[in-house]
């Protein structure tokens, strides 16, 4: 259909209309990311202006996450259901709304509700861009724009903290939210211009209009007790009584979860997905590989101001040449998936991963700048070659009718392995101190707790990145086993 949800207009007929759709599918993606970088580096003055501790000013963040986390699969459903281009939009009203909301908070718990409502808003974004941009590009040329999506990604994680930081130093930490208000209705506005009811939908979906409501209630158990038990694992103790009960509701629920949907007639996540190894490996891959890199963008910081005593600033800017690989490799190494394949470039890109984090983990307390920069190049590099052939070939993996809710669960399998991985690796790092007479929380590394805090700090730093090396060879491994074509996969569900 050629029907503009605004003013019918010619972009809808142009030549190169997949253009336009990519341009507001990446302005909303850059916002999204932007804004939660932004937000994390306003975190000290928020909780400075409404008189809250730092932990408590944390769930600004973990609420964020909680509820884009729990909300990523059933909206990706309703996008399967009620269409893309809907979802898709809602969920930018509802981040704009959000945003307005936070950004006139006179009391804190209302900031904190504002930020949970934003994250419901950002599922919907991001549950429906990739699949958006995955869908109006052809096969042939799906790389090449997987590869461009994944550079908006790295743009927004170099210039989220560098807008972040000089909105909140000149106009104070509101501004951020009046920011993410104004370009959110830009891109709401040109969104309705742009998007055609119906990009990607298909006929043939007898179980279109049905919503699994039992599916979704087993999910939001699952993430929501999985993530909080993670979250607070290191500081209440792994073994403690709520983390454990935590965790082991997460495992029935998820138990529960996998028996209601091989049952249900219109499943939250369709099993059948798994039945391709494309799908199967290709995922696994990707949250071992973002379980690992979560140590870099988590440890790293610690280990430049407190291990090696440089300025935040300028620790921030040692750390943007990752991100600038990871968007220049990107979209280069989608553009070559689609003339060579996917799965030795994915291959290529875990082998610089895993020399990344073994070259992390040989790092100490007369390390350069320059070798620490050039180790974060080539694990950026790495993860730019690997991720856009890797979610071509997942994508292109599935029905296209599908896209939405596999789209929703590659941007959930993203999350939870971010935040496994940070819970998992700073144990490390505690762990170790603590065996060593220290007191197990990362705030103990200062100058002030002594040169030898930091000295056990970096061991524990370099256990850490031990340990991501290793999971970073097992996601090569796996990429090596999985299947070249994934075409072949398509016809088999």
């Amino acid at each position: 259909m050629n029907l503009a949800l605004g003013p019918v207009s010619s972009i809808t007929r142009s030549a190169n209309y997949k253009w336009w759709v990519f341009a507001s599918v990446a302005l909303g993606l850059f916002l999204t990311v932007t804004d939660q970088s932004g937000v994390n580096i306003a975190l000290p003055r928020i909780a400075e202006h409404f008189g809250a501790d730092l932990p408590s000013a944390q769930w600004i963040a973990l609420g964020f996450t909680l509820s884009t986390s729990v909300m990523f699969m059933p909206v990706g459903r309703l996008s399967d259901i009620f269409g893309r281009t809907h979802v898709f939009m809602l969920g930018f009203g509802v981040f704009v709304v959000a945003a307005a909301i936070g950004g006139t908070a006179i009391a804190f718990p209302v900031l904190i509700a504002a930020k949970i409502i934003q994250g419901i808003g950002v599922a919907g974004i991001e549950a429906n861009g990739m699949a958006m941009v995955a869908d109006i590009f052809p096969e042939k040329e799906r790389g090449k724009a997987i590869g461009l999506y994944m550079s908006i990604i790295g743009a927004g994680a170099v210039g989220g903290p560098v807008i972040g930081g000089t909105l909140v130093s000149l106009l104070g930490w509101r501004s951020i939210f009046a920011s993410s208000l104004c370009v959110g209705i830009v891109a709401l506005v040109l969104a309705s211009l742009v998007l055609r009811r119906g990009i990607g939908e298909q006929a043939g979906d007898t179980n279109r209009t049905s919503f699994d409501w039992t599916g979704a209630a087993l999910s939001a158990v699952v993430l929501v007790s999985f993530l909080l038990s993670i979250t607070n694992g290191h500081k209440l103790g792994w073994d403690s009584p709520a983390i454990l009960a935590g965790l082991g509701v997460a495992v029935i629920a998820l138990i529960a979860f996998i028996w209601w949907e091989g049952r249900a007639e219109a499943p939250m996540l369709d099993l059948s997905f798994f039945n391709s190894k494309v799908f199967t490996l290709g995922v696994s891959a990707r949250f071992l590989s973002f379980l690992a890199g979560s140590a870099v963008y988590f440890i790293m910081p610690f280990y430049l101001v407190q291990g090696l005593g440089m300025e935040p600033s300028r620790a921030g800017l040692l750390m943007v040449p990752g991100s600038i690989a990871i968007a220049v490799w990107g979209p280069l190494s989608g553009r070559l998936s689609d003339r060579i394949g996917t799965r030795w470039l994915t291959v290529a890109g875990m082998v610089l991963t895993t020399v990344g984090m073994l070259m992390f983990a040989a790092l100490n307390e007369d390390s350069s700048q320059l070798r620490v920069m050039i180790s974060i190049v080539i694990e950026g590099t790495g993860i730019g070659l690997f991720s856009s052939p890797n979610t071509s070939a997942i994508m292109t993996s599935i029905d296209s009718r599908k896209f939405s809710v596999a789209s929703a669960f590659l941007n959930l399998v993203r999350t939870s392995a971010g935040l496994s991985g940070i819970a998992i690796f700073t144990a490390i790092v505690v762990f170790t101190m603590s065996s060593q007479g220290f007191a197990p929380d990362l705030s103990a590394v200062t100058e002030a707790g002594g040169h030898a805090v930091r000295l056990v700090f970096i061991e524990g730093m370099s256990r850490a990145f031990t340990a991501a090396a290793v999971v970073m060879f097992a996601a090569l491994v796996i990429s090596a086993l999985r299947p070249e074509n994934p075409v072949t996969d398509i016809d088999a569900q």
